[in-house]
């Protein structure tokens, strides 16, 4: 035993004992590593002389790549790190497979406090889809700015590049629209919110916890995040749900419901019958006063008008709704929401931007340039990539972190079961697609809904580790993917790290 151990301390190079080593086997694993004989020591010292950066924006460099773009090799040799890259996004993504190679805290090389040796590599890597999204849901329980940067460092360290954020709902509206300041005045707070899943009491009322919940999002906060996420090579993508989901807007202008209201900011769950009054014309004044301030403070390309889960039950019934119908030649209710879709389709291009909206918005007629997002199942993502609209894949079965996560004792949820070896087991293409439908597919996101997630340590756990299996699903190729190998190596090894940066996970990984 004793030789065995003197032989292996004597074959391992000199100066690694007392240091970090760093280990290449990170989440997401790189496209290749070639490890060679030989190691880097990098210090305090030594750091800003020993990590050299280069832009090569050569197309050639980088066309084996199908997101070149975020492209970027690695060389690590005697002289120390060269990282080559096909723009600063490229750059900052190899800073992070080094950043968690090394389980290195601190957010950039530059910064390195501690002896860190780098066994000699070559590493060549691009993620798989250029749309890898991660959600919050911030409307039915309110974070706040500070925790969300946190949150933003959560997934950057995972190569993801979208914050989808949901910022108004039934039951609270959180983002600050200056032409219409009762809206986060009033809107953004719910007196009482019921209690629990089965939250039926014997005598068939709702039990309710009567501890108000508020907060909004200044616009000035909105640039913030836009420009700290940005930093990181973030894309921000706000949702205002409509037509449904506005129950909090009603609040505040009943006249645009149907029924004319009153109305309080929800403190239910579920899906509730009052929506937007469809055939009102002051529901597209208001709807387009609201997109164009959101337009105004978020840069991204994209906006998110939600579409999901709108009954049309007042629609039905409602005098204006069935004049409307009348009016545009309309053979049932389901219309009134298309035209809703395409006005305001057309009020954002005109702003440069494309519309994203949950799958339900293919029940209408979409401009080439909406984007669909799939979460019943993988059938509307199929539908619109056949359709030739691009689409991006986060299905309930493996992207909804809201469910649990475990079979074991878990803190309350909204229900289901979608632990870390089903998000793993996601493919974003489906095998029914053609090679050119397949192109179609931007990539994959996860939802993270906060209807029984108060904490900031609760939605902190309810995202990791899943976020690791979702972040192989968007990089990784899927004939590199290999769920052993990432439980048993990979995972661990980002757990670490999530100790020491002080994140909140599951210990449960099924």
């Amino acid at each position: 035993m004793r030789k065995t151990l003197l032989a292996a301390l004597l074959a391992w190079p000199m100066g690694l004992l007392a240091q970090n080593v760093a280990n290449y086997q990170i989440v997401p694993l790189p496209r290749s590593i070639e490890q060679h004989e030989g190691s880097f020591t990098l210090t305090a010292q030594n750091a800003a002389q020993s990590v050299r950066t280069h832009i090569d924006p050569s197309a050639k460099r980088w066309a084996q790549y199908t997101v070149p773009d975020e492209a970027y090799e690695i060389e690590v040799g005697k002289k120390g790190i060269d990282i080559t890259a096909a723009t600063e996004a490229g750059l900052f993504y190899a800073q992070q497979t080094l950043r968690k190679a090394m389980q290195m805290p601190e957010a950039s090389l530059n910064e390195v406090t501690g002896e860190y040796a780098l066994p000699y590599v070559t590493i060549k890597d691009a993620p798989q889809f250029p749309y890898r999204g991660v959600h919050i849901d911030c409307s039915r329980h309110y974070f706040p700015v500070e925790f969300l940067k946190k949150y933003i460092d959560i997934i950057a360290l995972h190569g993801c590049n979208v914050l989808h954020w949901h910022i108004t709902d039934d039951q609270g509206w959180r983002f600050e629209v200056k032409a219409l300041p009762d809206l986060t005045a009033k809107a953004s707070r719910r007196e009482h919110t019921v209690i629990g899943n089965n939250c039926m009491s014997g005598n068939g009322e709702y039990i309710f916890d009567d501890t108000p919940e508020m907060g909004f999002y200044t616009q000035d906060e909105c640039r913030e995040i836009v420009r700290y996420a940005a930093e990181r090579y973030i894309n921000v993508i706000p949702e205002i749900d409509l037509p449904g989901h506005m129950v909090a807007a009603l609040s505040v202008y009943p006249e645009l419901g149907c029924t004319g209201g009153p109305y309080e900011v929800w403190p239910l769950w579920g899906i509730s019958d009052d929506v937007l009054c469809a055939g009102n014309d002051k529901t597209l004044e208001f709807l387009k006063t609201v997109l164009g301030e959101l337009a105004d403070v978020f840069p991204s390309k994209q906006i998110h008008i939600g579409g999901d889960e709108c009954p049309r039950t007042r629609w039905g019934s409602c005098p204006k709704c069935q004049a409307k119908m009348r009016a545009l030649g309309m053979k049932k209710a389901g219309d009134l929401q298309s035209y809703i879709n395409k006005e305001l389709d057309k009020f954002l291009a005109q702003r440069g931007r494309d519309v994203i909206g949950w799958d339900e918005i293919l029940e209408g007629e979409l401009s080439e340039n909406s984007i669909v997002m799939s979460w019943r199942g993988y059938e509307g993502g199929i539908e619109a990539a056949r359709k030739h609209h691009r689409v991006i894949m986060t299905p309930t079965t493996h992207c909804y972190f809201d469910y649990y996560q475990s079979k074991e004792r878990q803190p309350l949820s909204i229900g289901g079961y979608v632990p870390v070896s089903k998000v793993y087991s996601m493919e974003p293409v489906p095998a029914e697609l053609t090679a050119e439908e397949s192109r179609y597919i931007l990539g994959a996101q996860c939802n993270l809904w906060t209807e029984y997630v108060l904490s900031e340590d609760h939605l902190q756990y309810m995202l990791l580790p899943r976020l690791c299996a979702m972040s192989e699903v968007q990089w990784v190729n899927p004939d590199q993917k290999d769920y052993t190998a990432f439980t048993e190596t990979r995972l661990p090894h980002m757990l670490k790290i999530f100790k020491k940066l002080g994140y909140t996970y599951s210990p449960y990984v099924e």
